[in-house]
């Protein structure tokens, strides 16, 4: 008898240490409930967040502004005969659509506050000016850079037209510079200064023409 209770003793001490090694194991680390799914790997984990990263247009948003209103033949003649001269008179332009002065002046401040005309200006022969180099420049960006960028962009001497864009590249860029030199200047110490700008590709302009609007 005394043997068969110093077994069930050490049977039962046994028993309460495996317990305590088991409630161990279960305590240094966080519980799960039955059915959880394991972590994935880390490897799994950077690759859904590269898949999910957008690129340098996904974060852009065109700015909001009321829509404007719809244009009807006479806003459309209106908006070629100022775009071939922005310094034609009212006269001339309302004799040119047929309609009364008054009717052509109201058209025209509607345009201007509705944004679709931005403003009037010259064009300009560019190698007369003083501008021996022309050239369209790609940009690559980081992603969500589009704001930053346009606005160093602006600031540059002799740009004259940017536009985001899809592609294999995401900023088009067009500049006029007195010579090859200042254009050397400008992409290498300007341009690509930016830590937004990963890379740029030059693309020189031999010869321009500017489209006259159609009838």
């Amino acid at each position: 008898m005394p043997d068969e209770q110093m077994a069930h003793g050490s049977e039962e001490a046994a028993r309460g240490a495996r317990e305590a090694v088991h409630g161990a194991e279960e305590g240094s680390g966080p519980s799960r409930q039955t059915g959880d799914r394991p972590d994935p790997p880390p490897e799994s984990r950077s690759e859904a967040r590269s898949e999910a990263r957008p690129d340098a247009r996904s974060e852009w948003r065109p700015e909001a502004r009321p829509p404007a209103r719809p244009l009807d033949a006479i806003d459309r003649d209106l908006l070629r005969l100022l775009r071939a001269d922005g310094r034609a008179s009212i006269r001339s332009v309302a004799e040119r659509v047929h309609v009364s002065r008054a009717n052509a002046y109201a058209r025209i401040n509607r345009l201007l506050d509705d944004g679709v005309i931005r403003g009037f200006s010259a064009r300009i022969d560019q190698e007369r000016a003083g501008h021996g180099a022309s050239a369209y420049i790609t940009l690559k960006i980081v992603q969500n850079s589009w704001r930053s960028v346009r606005e160093k962009l602006q600031e540059l001497p002799g740009a004259a037209h940017m536009a985001l864009v899809s592609g294999d590249f995401d900023v088009l860029l067009l500049v006029h510079t007195p010579d090859t030199r200042a254009l050397r200047d400008l992409v290498l110490t300007r341009i690509q200064s930016f830590p937004e700008v990963l890379s740029t590709r030059t693309l020189l302009v031999f010869e321009e023409t500017d489209l006259e609007p159609g009838p």
